[in-house]
């Protein structure tokens, strides 16, 4: 699976690697962040966005944000498209659900996962049904990456 490449995913209200926002987290308003997208290979069938917090005290980390059935020459994600469909988060609603980690937890970090595919995703799985049901259909895939803390620092 080539990563890399062409393909780029960006949240415009923070840098890669930079804070994002309060009024993104669950705690500050948990407004839906605007996600750009370009350079999808050829044969792109439709992409796919996962958000995850690897550093969630979780097994998996917690997911944040599922969705598929992106046009593959969106370039801002519009999640009332026609097809595009909002999957389970880490909760189980299908919906955004902004950074919260725990106090005292320290930074965590927050992966913006765009991931091309060569077919279209069937229903809604969860990010883990995602990656074990489509890895072999990706055909190139990019992050983009936000970091937030709840430390009072």
């Amino acid at each position: 699976m080539p990563m890399f490449a062409d393909l780029t995913v960006s949240v415009p209200d923070f840098e890669d690697l930079g804070r994002i926002p309060d009024r993104l987290s669950a705690d500050g308003g948990n407004e839906t962040p605007v996600v750009h997208f370009s350079g999808a290979p050829e044969g792109t069938v439709e992409l796919a966005l996962i958000v995850d917090d690897p550093d969630a005290p979780l097994p998996n980390g917690f997911t944040h944000w599922v969705v598929y059935g992106i046009a593959p020459d969106t370039t801002t994600l519009d999640v009332t498209a026609d097809g595009v469909t909002v999957g389970p988060m880490g909760a189980g609603q299908n919906v955004w659900y902004g950074p919260q980690p725990p106090a005292g937890h320290g930074v965590h970090h927050y992966f913006f996962h765009v991931y091309a595919l060569g077919k279209h995703v069937e229903g809604a799985p969860t990010r883990e049904e995602f990656l074990a049901q489509y890895a072999g259909d990706v055909l190139e895939t990019a992050r983009y990456v936000g970091t937030f803390s709840n430390d009072s620092e």
